[in-house]
């Protein structure tokens, strides 16, 4: 039995997210788009089984019900997108910088491979990392 697995993230602004998510990583999002030209709900295909969801922080505690929303400066957790070389990490690292996004940790090497982390306009922590190639 295969089962579906839907990371949820808390956004600000559906048109930002959508076009930063296809901009700086190269997602494909899922549906056909709402009256405001983004799918409702706002998801991307990761993989045949994993999606991405990004849901506006007012409907948020719909699901989570009283637990607080993480502010822009906090977080929760670090999500990976491993790339084929170094350069691909310093240049999705940019793309998300020029997105909207800040740079958390500077692409560097380290033992385990090259890697960066940057945000996206909402504040959600992305390490980039590339565990072999140039």
């Amino acid at each position: 039995m295969s089962r579906n697995f839907t990371i949820a993230l808390p956004i600000e602004d559906r048109q930002r997210s959508y076009e930063f998510y296809q901009s700086a990583l190269g997602l494909k999002p899922v549906g056909d788009p709402a009256e405001d030209g983004v799918p409702e709900p706002l998801q991307f295909q990761l993989d045949e089984h994993m999606l991405l969801m990004l849901v506006p922080s007012g409907g948020f505690d719909w699901v989570t019900g009283d637990r607080q929303v993480a502010p822009p400066d906090v977080s929760e957790v670090l999500l990976s997108l491993e790339v084929s070389t170094a350069v691909e990490v310093t240049a999705t690292v940019e793309r998300m910088k020029h997105g909207g996004g800040s740079i958390a940790a500077a692409p560097e090497q380290q033992d385990w491979g090259f890697t960066g982390v940057a945000t996206d306009p909402d504040g959600h922590a992305w390490q980039i990392i590339a565990t072999s190639g140039s």
